[in-house]
This record gives structure tokens, C-alpha cells and sequence, in this order.
């Protein structure tokens, strides 16, 4: 009967089957250095055996939890249908799984998340955090960097000095802006969401660049969220204020796809009277009708870069503050 069948396989079968010290196993299975020669014969010793290392004790030995969280700072009804949230959670979660992490998905839309989020991770049950739609002054990043916890956002927000991955809002914005003009719109306005976050106060100053003396503050209409509803009642304002608006940009594709239905509603049509574009790149991009011209994001890309760079940290315990761009194409369809 082999080693295994009678009972679990420990650290001192594989060095016996290896012939080398059990100090040298620790160190393969630590991810430490041994010759190519000794790690070979420990791997060979290992499946031999059938040796599983204990998780759970070696984490206890490290004071890790081999868990991640993944904090949100939106309402819970827009976690659920905004689809760039789902694909950066999923980019994140896949690189974790490779790396053999877990994801604690984490949603904040009140006072009393903060303080039950800060809690958590004060007790230690994550060994870091992905942040996403962080705002100027958030009480969650102020936890976080209070505990010194590696880290890394989707997005940049101003006051946050830590690692994060996003896009070029601006020049992303800008250039969607101005092929938008280009089509020979003469009075466009935009619905600028979410303003109290990089990514809004980003998009609008493209915006309002690619205007340039063109601007008219009146044809902006701010709402708070990147979100249908918002998109909708923003339009109808917009519509009422500037009857004889002729173009659109909407700060994501879910506010796009609300102004759309707003402009059918009151017998605009898209986009012979009206052009509409957006930003994101998401399912509402290509559930409208017409589809959505649009800005590229790669919001997939953006969740797996945030947890490559949290765990990145882990293993060489530094805090880097640099960031990650990752490149916005314009994507054109029937909208504008």
C-alpha cells in the first residue's frame, strides 16, 4: 500500500523520496530558491507521493488569506445593470482564479456599508483590494490606506496616491466628440454623468475641449449616475431646455441607450435629427436601435491589470504609485 493511500503525504515523505532536507521541499513549495536539479526531483517526489500542501496552515504561517476583495462604491441596483462592473469583476476574478485567490465581491451604497466594509477589512479577511467608481475623499480609500492594504483602482481618483489601471477619458471623449462634429452637428450637448469620479469630470473636459469656443454650457446636462434611467430624464431636459439640439454625447452607453429612448419618445429620430454616441462599449452599444457609435473601454482588461497589480504587491511588498493606461478605440456605427 503506497504512502498516500495510508494516510496524507507530508513534507518529510517528499524529502525522503527526494533525498534532499525537508528545508529544501519548504522552499520549492514556498516559491523560494533551490537548484533546478533539487526542484526537479522534488516535483517528481511530490506527484510520487501524492502530496497536497496544506493551504490553510501555510497561510496561517504567512498571515494570509489568499482571498481579494473587490469593492464597488455604487448603488446596488446599478451593480447589477451596468455591464462594465460585470466585466471588470470577471477580469479581475479570472486572474485571481489563475492565481489561485479568491474574490470577495464587496458593494458600498450607503453610510452604513462604508463602516461594515472598513470593518471587514480591518479584521483581516483580504489580503488586498481592487476598488471600483472610487470618489474624490471616499471613506473606503481612506481605510484602506490606513491599513496599508495593496491595492489597486479601476480608475484614478485625484486624491489617491496608489496603483490603478484606467483609460485616457479625456482624449477618449474628445475624439468621439469630434467625430461626432464631424458629421456636421451644429448644437450638441452632452449628458455628463457621474462628476464626482475621475471618469466623468474626465469626460466632460474632452468634451468641452473638442468644442472649444463652440461650448455652450447650456447644452450640458449632469446627472449622477452612469445609468438608463438618468440618461432618459437628462434628455427630456435637455430636449426641453435646447429643442433644436442636434447631438449627443452621452458619458456611457447605458446613459446613451436612456437619451435614445427619450428622443423616440418626443419624434426625434436617431440619428437623422439627432446623432447619439457614447462610451463603453458594453451590450447597450448593440442592443439600441440604431447600434451605438461608441468609445472602446476594456473593462475586462481594466479588472484583470487592477488584480495583476495587487498581486504583484503581494509577492514583492511594495506599494507602487504609478498607473496603467490601456488604449479607448472610437468604435462607429449607425447612431451618429
Amino acid at each position: 500500500m503506497s504512502t498516500s493511500a495510508r494516510r496524507r503525504s507530508t513534507v518529510h515523505d517528499v524529502a525522503r523520496v527526494a533525498g534532499v532536507s525537508r528545508g529544501t521541499v519548504s522552499r520549492v513549495i514556498n516559491g523560494g530558491y533551490v537548484s533546478d536539479s533539487a526542484r526537479t526531483a522534488i516535483e517528481d517526489a511530490i506527484r510520487e507521493v501524492g502530496y497536497v500542501p496544506n493551504t490553510a496552515a501555510q497561510n496561517l504561517v504567512r498571515q494570509r488569506t489568499q482571498a481579494i476583495a473587490f469593492i464597488v462604491h455604487e448603488p446596488h441596483a446599478l451593480f447589477l445593470e451596468d455591464p462594465n462592473i460585470g466585466a471588470i469583476m470577471l477580469g479581475t476574478n479570472e486572474t485571481l482564479s489563475e492565481a489561485d485567490y479568491q474574490m470577495v465581491c464587496l458593494v458600498v451604497d450607503s453610510v452604513r456599508d462604508t463602516e461594515r466594509v472598513a470593518r471587514y477589512l480591518n479584521g483581516g479577511f483580504v489580503d488586498g483590494a481592487v476598488i471600483v467608481s472610487a470618489r474624490a475623499q471616499d471613506p473606503i480609500t481612506k481605510a484602506v490606506m490606513r491599513l496599508d492594504l495593496p491595492v489597486a483602482y479601476v480608475g484614478h481618483p485625484p486624491d489617491v496616491d496608489a496603483a490603478w489601471v484606467g483609460v485616457d477619458n479625456h482624449g477618449a471623449a474628445k475624439a468621439v466628440t469630434s467625430r461626432l462634429l464631424a458629421t456636421g452637428r451644429t448644437r450638441v450637448g452632452m449628458i455628463a454623468a457621474a462628476l464626482d469620479r475621475d471618469s466623468g469630470t474626465d469626460r466632460l473636459a474632452g468634451f468641452t475641449d473638442a468644442l472649444g469656443d463652440a461650448f455652450d454650457p447650456d447644452l450640458v446636462e449632469e446627472v449622477p449616475l452612469y445609468s438608463y434611467a438618468d440618461g432618459a430624464a437628462a434628455m427630456a431636459r435637455l430636449l426641453a431646455r435646447v429643442p433644436d439640439i442636434d447631438g449627443v454625447f452621452a458619458a456611457s452607453d447605458a446613459v446613451a441607450a436612456g437619451a435614445m429612448w427619450a428622443l423616440r419618445e418626443a419624434g426625434r429620430r436617431v440619428p437623422e435629427d439627432v446623432g447619439v454616441v457614447g462610451f463603453d462599449n458594453s451590450t447597450w452599444a448593440t442592443r439600441t436601435t440604431p447600434q451605438l457609435s461608441t468609445v472602446d473601454q476594456p473593462a475586462e482588461g481594466l479588472g484583470a491589470a487592477a488584480a495583476a497589480s495587487v498581486l504583484a504587491q503581494l509577492r514583492d511588498d511594495q506599494r507602487p504609485r504609478a498607473g496603467i493606461m490601456l488604449p479607448t478605440p472610437v468604435v462607429w456605427r449607425d447612431s451618429a
